[in-house]
């Protein structure tokens, strides 16, 4: 989707509150009521991109957002997140050590686009930028390229206002097909030739790094005489 076309985010429903068939909080209700306030905080955060997207397309005739994505974590993998870090599956170990649970993926054009939209979102008053991870300029040892941010916004409720975390990965579409393939491959139980697999996976990701480059060298390069 372009432009006028990014999705509209879905109607507050506890329903959206993801669930894969597993109860693994005692306390249900308490973790339904704390999920609803990380999908709040996706609709916020997804209303303050849409607008960057709308002003700068009537400024500019060009949008740097391509496509927005969001998701919230399920609670088996919020579960499997905690345990990996030795701390007891609850409530208020979720608060307070996983700021991932929120999650919107960000997709540009370009590399150069990534970096202006942190900057623009870095810039709100009310957008406190906890962490930032660049895996552009610093990949991963597999290749990966992305730009995480965490981020803590306020959510408005009836009868308060409340601190909630989100992640914000944003990164060019080149970057993400590949992520999505590396995905599939971290998922998968048995896969012959892993190895050769994730070799070549190596060596797609340097060569989709470098087509992202030269293809924002050739853009500046069209535009030069504007």
């Amino acid at each position: 989707m372009r432009n006028n076309e990014l999705r509209a985010p879905a109607a507050i429903d506890t329903d959206i509150i993801p669930s894969d068939g597993e109860h693994v909080f005692d306390d249900e209700a308490r973790y339904q009521e704390v999920m609803l306030r990380y999908h709040c905080a996706i609709l916020e955060m997804r209303t303050k991109l849409e607008v960057l997207s709308r002003d700068l397309e009537a400024r500019y005739r060009r949008n740097p957002i391509e496509f927005i994505e969001t998701r919230l974590k399920k609670p088996s993998s919020i579960a499997r997140k905690l345990q990996r870090f030795g701390l007891e599956v609850t409530v208020d170990n979720m608060i307070s050590r996983l700021s991932d649970i929120a999650g919107l993926r960000v997709l540009c054009a370009y590399i150069d686009d990534i970096y202006e939209i942190a900057r623009m979102l870095a810039r709100q008053q009310d957008v406190n930028v906890i962490t930032v991870k660049d895996y552009i300029k610093s990949p991963k040892s597999n290749g990966y390229r992305s730009y995480h941010m965490i981020v803590e916004i306020p959510v408005y409720f009836s009868d308060q206002v409340l601190p909630v975390r989100c992640e914000i990965q944003i990164r060019t579409i080149a970057m993400d097909f590949w992520a999505t393939l590396d995905h599939d491959m971290q998922y998968k139980k048995q896969v012959e030739d892993a190895e050769e697999i994730m070799r070549e996976l190596k060596e797609c990701a340097d060569i989709i790094h470098n087509t992202d480059e030269k293809m924002m060298r050739l853009r500046e390069r069209i535009h030069r005489i504007e």
